[in-house]
């Protein structure tokens, strides 16, 4: 009976461990912050609050397989913001979830699936992965 009264403290005391772990960073709020602010500026279709949230070299890229062959497309970010900022009948939005946000030093990556709805209806969905750089007038 005192082998199992320990081990259950044993567990408590690591469990508690993984939730304090699980606690973000005031920089990883920060970067989810950016992250969200994006979104917000996408479904509004306001590519004026969207700008500033990226680097000026910032760049669009997509991975997928098609026909069993990898394709990797690279822009700059100009052109989506422009799209978001021209006027479309249904709102863009991207629904993220299970984001994991990672900083070292002025880097940081946040990585989270996501769901796009045209207005209330799926079109598609897939994982987002953003690399982010802590500027002077914080993190793009």
């Amino acid at each position: 009976m005192r082998i199992l009264r320990l081990l259950a403290l044993a567990c408590a005391l690591v469990a508690g461990d993984r939730s304090l772990a699980a606690q973000d960073t005031p920089e990883q709020q920060e970067v989810r912050a950016v992250v969200d602010r994006m979104f917000d500026a996408m479904r509004a279709g306001d590519s004026t609050a969207l700008r500033p949230l990226f680097h000026p070299s910032a760049r669009l890229q997509s991975a997928a397989v098609r026909e069993g062959r990898t394709v990797l497309r690279g822009d700059s970010i100009d052109p989506f913001i422009r799209a978001v900022g021209t006027p479309h009948e249904k709102v863009w939005d991207e629904r993220i979830s299970d984001v994991e946000i990672r900083v070292d030093g002025p880097l940081a990556t946040a990585w989270m699936n996501y769901a796009f709805y045209l207005g209330d209806h799926f079109s598609h969905c897939g994982v987002n992965a953003f690399q982010f750089v802590r500027m002077e007038s914080g993190w793009q």
